[in-house]
């Protein structure tokens, strides 16, 4: 009896079973990491949003503090950072 066929073996042509079995774990686990870390960054994106919030609400409209602009930058930063590695 032939041995199973996985299939997507045709699309890794010289590699083995195990050794496709092997990259698609890696794979799987590559992904779920990604995931963690979208999620992790998007609660502190949140935060940040947050914090800046209140940090513009209690302020005096006329004046922006160097902690919010950096606050704001940080922000900034994050949110292309998320952006980048959700577009892969």
């Amino acid at each position: 009896m032939p041995p199973q066929s996985l299939p997507w073996s045709n699309q890794m042509p010289g590699m083995s079973q195990p050794d496709i079995v092997r990259h698609m774990e890696q794979q799987r686990m590559r992904i779920t990491e990604r995931q963690k870390r979208l999620v992790a960054d998007t609660e502190k994106l949140v935060a940040l949003t947050t914090a800046l919030k209140e940090q513009v609400d209690e302020s005096n409209r006329d004046i922006l503090s160097i902690d919010m602009i950096k606050k704001a930058e940080e922000i900034e930063k994050l949110a292309h950072s998320v952006k980048e590695r959700i577009k892969g």
